[in-house]
């Protein structure tokens, strides 16, 4: 498993929930890629995860895209973000990836996607981020 400054933070209960886990990173890049558990009870009637749980899935993956790029220096608070649903998600492991598109000194632009494992696209997003001190937000 790679190091990244994400080990150096706590979990959050929402990362938990979403069954959020670290598959690869490149720091360097602002790249980074996450697993989430997509399970039945985030469906909605038709029995798809519901647009909403994806969402927060995009969030929750460009947020930590921010951190990792920064080495821990950099919290994330979205300011907006627009998603696009491409195909719809079935219960199971659910690929997100996340790219810091640019960094600046007070917002950065990430974008986002999440695949099914055999690699259907289901959504897409992008976002704008305003970048706090993280040693100042996370105590």
């Amino acid at each position: 498993m790679v190091k990244t400054a994400l080990d150096n933070f706590p979990r959050p209960p929402c990362a938990e929930l979403l069954g959020w886990r670290l598959l690869d990173a490149r720091p360097e890049e602002g790249w980074i890629k996450l697993a989430f558990a997509g399970r039945p009870e985030f469906c909605n009637p038709a029995g798809f995860i519901q647009g909403g749980m994806l969402s927060a899935m995009l969030d929750d993956t460009m947020g930590p895209a921010v951190l990792v790029m920064s080495e821990g220096r950099l919290y994330t608070t979205t300011i907006s973000m627009t998603v696009n649903f491409l195909s719809p998600a079935k219960p199971g492991t659910i690929i997100g990836e996340a790219k810091v598109i640019q960094l600046g000194r007070t917002i950065a632009f990430v974008e986002a996607k999440l695949m099914a494992e055999d690699g259907t696209v289901l959504a897409t997003a992008s976002a704008s981020e305003r970048l706090l001190e993280a040693a100042r937000v996370l105590k």
